[in-house]
């Protein structure tokens, strides 16, 4: 099966999950785009979706599905994203296509969250994928210089700017052995808007394809 058949059969299985009656948490990215194909077609059977960036709320507005407003729904059932990477301990690396902040909040919101992801997103040790960091412009060289004191090297992914009108660094080098620790030291770093790390809350089951894999 190659990797665009993965994805899509990933998207078709997160479906499983959908509840009649409620508000799905969208992500954003090549798998997910698959999954709000499939939710157009039963999207009788939700209410709405809330959506993690402006290019899946297009997808999803074309599709005739509403698009919700996160303050005014409260906690959501269910969140379904992908991720860049992916641990065996469901501890993610996201923010390749720069909507990790969005990604995360609704995360957050969320009673379940459910990465659909096809087999080359699986690593043992996450950072090979380089991490993105969300910054304020103003403080993209102190962050840099932070970043830096922890080991990390940091790229401007210049011309890049989030729907949060962020800036993004991406970190290379990193081996990330303790990523819940690495993430809340970035939290930490006055400046960063968000990290893409998610760890403190992982995804509770991710998809391989048409497997789920054992929690």
């Amino acid at each position: 099966m190659d990797r665009n058949e993965q994805k899509r059969q990933a998207a078709l299985r997160a479906l499983d999950f959908v509840e009649d009656g409620s508000v799905i948490g969208v992500g954003t990215g090549s798998t997910v785009a698959h999954f709000i194909d499939g939710l157009g077609k039963i999207r009788n059977r939700i209410e709405g979706a809330v959506s993690s960036s402006e290019q899946s709320t297009r997808q999803l507005e074309s599709l005739g599905i509403p698009v919700l407003d996160l303050n005014a729904v409260g906690e959501l059932s269910l969140y379904v994203d992908g991720a860049d990477e992916c641990d065996p301990h469901r501890r993610l690396i996201k923010g390749g296509g720069a909507a990790l902040t969005r990604e995360k909040i609704v995360a957050a919101a969320s009673r379940e969250f459910i990465c659909i992801i096809d087999d080359s997103k699986q690593v043992d040790i996450l950072g090979k994928f380089p991490l993105p960091v969300e910054v304020v412009p103003m403080a993209r060289s102190h962050v840099g210089r932070e970043i830096a004191r922890l080991g990390g090297q940091p790229v401007w992914r210049d011309g890049v700017v989030t729907d949060n009108d962020g800036w993004i660094l991406d970190v290379h080098g990193w081996s990330i052995i303790d990523p819940v620790d690495l993430e809340a030291k970035l939290n930490q770093i006055v400046g960063v808007i968000s990290n893409g790390l998610f760890a403190a809350r992982p995804a509770d089951r991710v998809i391989v394809g048409d497997r789920i894999l054992d929690q």
